[in-house]
């Protein structure tokens, strides 16, 4: 028990760590791709596909990957890693062409792959030419290999060879150096899932037959298309928009991509990308606008400034609205008590008839007596 928890503890421990998928430092692949671009999903017709009716295989396969290839990008964006993800518009077909230099098959820590070059001036051209920092390639093409397949009861299995459909990736960088790969070799674990395998052993006629000698027969390209168009379900088991096999791969590709960059660096991104707290948002062309904003408050400013022999003008309405308010019957009388608590309401029942109800108000309402006086009485 303590065995199996320890064990639990490591995988945990190095799935939940960061892990740099790329072939540069983290911080260095951030600082120099800020604006990539995304080439359609390829299709390499000179691969290894063995399918009897290639060209229809060919033709399903294409039209898949441009109904896909908007995942791709959306799939890429969602890592927030880069500034902006840009598709590109050619024609696969010719951009495939123009830019393949050779492949190689690989067998790489077990896993079989077809691995592309491209020609680095062309491609740095194109880059320079679209303002691109880098460029993310991901290619459909054929392999054969070794692989084994049960029976639906488990019962029987073939190991032989398989033609199947894979998919690689890559980023190139403007120098023409390769910044990240699909498969990817610098991870903890290496899972890598083949596109669709084209080929199924016929258990069902050799158990017809009573034979040890099973058949093997390729899917039909109908069959083919039902799967790589089957929707990924969800926890309910409902049909998603989102395709089961395509979806996947994306989602792991944008997975290495999004965790080679640690949650610090990526905190210092957004931050870099968000606006300063309490400036305002403005667009692209801010520096003229902001110009052309200034000048005419400026203007009215220098032509507002009066000479000095006009500033009597500004100021002779306050001079005179000021003596209604202090007047100069109140400070009159002479005695200790400031102008301030003599009021003006006090003055008030000088207009009202006299009532008996005034004890407080003397008989000469002429004059208020002095301040030594109203102390006496």
């Amino acid at each position: 028990m303590k065995r199996l928890f320890s064990l639990f503890f490591v995988i945990t421990i190095l799935s939940g760590c960061a892990q740099n998928h790329f072939n540069v430092p983290a911080e260095n692949f951030v600082g120099a791709v800020k604006f990539i671009g995304v080439a359609p999903i390829l299709l390499d017709a000179n691969s290894d596909i063995n399918h009897p009716e290639k060209d229809l295989l060919l033709s399903s396969v294409a039209e898949i990957n441009r109904k896909y290839d908007s995942l791709l990008i959306r799939k890429l964006q969602g890592t927030g890693v880069f500034s902006a993800v840009t598709p590109l518009t050619e024609e696969p077909n010719q951009l495939f062409t123009s830019l393949f230099s050779r492949k190689e098959k690989r067998d790489d820590a077990g896993v079989q792959y077809n691995k592309y070059f491209w020609k680095s001036e062309d491609l740095s051209a194109y880059m320079k030419k679209n303002h691109l920092d880098a460029v993310m390639f991901v290619v459909v093409s054929g392999i054969t290999k070794s692989n084994r397949i049960f029976s639906s009861n488990l019962l029987t299995s073939l190991e032989t060879d398989y033609n199947f459909l894979t998919m690689t990736g890559q980023i190139i960088g403007a120098d023409g150096t390769l910044l990240w790969e699909y498969p990817n070799f610098r991870g903890h674990l290496l899972p890598y899932y083949p596109v669709i395998n084209l080929q199924y052993p016929d258990f069902s006629e050799s158990e017809a037959n009573l034979t040890d000698t099973t058949k093997l027969r390729f899917k039909s390209v109908t069959g083919i298309r039902r799967t790589l168009e089957k929707k990924k379900s969800d926890w309910l088991l409902h049909d998603t928009a989102e395709p089961e096999i395509y979806g996947r791969l994306f989602e792991e590709m944008g997975g290495l991509i999004k965790d080679s960059i640690s949650r610090k660096t990526r905190e210092k991104m957004r931050k870099a990308a968000a606006p300063a707290a309490g400036a305002p948002v403005v667009p692209l062309e801010s520096p003229a606008a902001e110009k052309t904003a200034v000048e005419p408050t400026q203007e009215p400013i220098k032509n507002d400034i009066p000479p000095s022999a006009s500033e009597p003008t500004q100021v002779a309405p306050k001079v005179e609205t000021v003596p209604p308010v202090v007047e100069p019957a109140q400070v009159a009388p002479k005695g200790e008590m400031p102008p301030v608590v003599v009021e003006p309401a006090q003055v008030v029942p000088k207009a009202t008839p006299r009532s008996s109800l005034q004890p407080v108000v003397p008989e000469p309402a002429t004059s208020l007596p002095p301040a030594s006086e109203t102390i006496q009485h």
